[in-house]
C-alpha cells in the first residue's frame, strides 16, 4: 500500500498503470494505496465482477479488472478507454492489454516475497518520473 501511495503522488490524468501478479499478490492493495494518495473517500474493492470501478479524489481513478476477459479484443467492449484521459487507469491483469499500451504505461509486477506479507515489486516505466522512485523500499 505504501508503494501505491508513493506512485499515486506521481500520477496524472491519462496515465495507465498495468498491474501484473497472481491472485492474492497485492494488486488491489496497491490500488488502495494509489487511491489514498488521491484522497479517495470510497472503500476500494476489487472490480472482479463489475470489471470497472470509478473513484473520485484529486483526480478520477478507473480501477479495471481484466481477469474475466478472454483477450485484448474484449477491451473496447468495456467502454472505458475513451474516458481514461479524464483520470488515471489502474488495470489489474494488465498483461492482457499490454500490447495496446507498450511503452506508455507504468508496468507494476507483484510477486510473493519470503515472508507471507512480503512482496517483490518490479517497475517498468518509460517516463522520467520513475527516477523519483529510486531507493523505494
Amino acid at each position: 500500500m505504501a508503494l501505491g501511495e508513493r506512485i499515486g503522488a506521481l500520477l496524472r490524468p491519462g496515465d495507465v498503470v498495468l498491474l501484473r501478479g497472481d491472485l492474492g499478490s497485492g494488486k488491489t492493495v496497491f490500488v488502495r494505496g494509489v487511491c489514498r494518495a488521491f484522497g479517495c473517500a470510497d472503500r476500494v474493492r476489487s472490480p472482479s465482477f463489475v470489471l470497472v470501478r470509478e473513484y473520485e479524489g484529486r483526480e478520477r481513478i478507473f480501477h479495471i479488472d481484466l481477469y474475466r476477459l478472454t483477450g485484448p479484443g474484449d477491451w473496447p467492449n468495456l467502454g472505458v478507454e475513451d474516458r481514461m484521459a479524464q483520470g488515471v487507469a489502474l488495470v489489474e491483469w494488465g498483461e492482457r492489454i499490454a500490447g495496446l499500451y507498450a511503452g506508455s504505461s507504468l508496468d507494476v509486477e507483484l510477486r510473493p516475497g519470503r515472508a507471507e506479507t512480503d512482496r517483490v515489486v518490479a517497475l517498468r516505466w518509460r517516463d522520467p518520473r520513475i527516477a523519483l522512485l529510486k531507493g523505494t523500499r
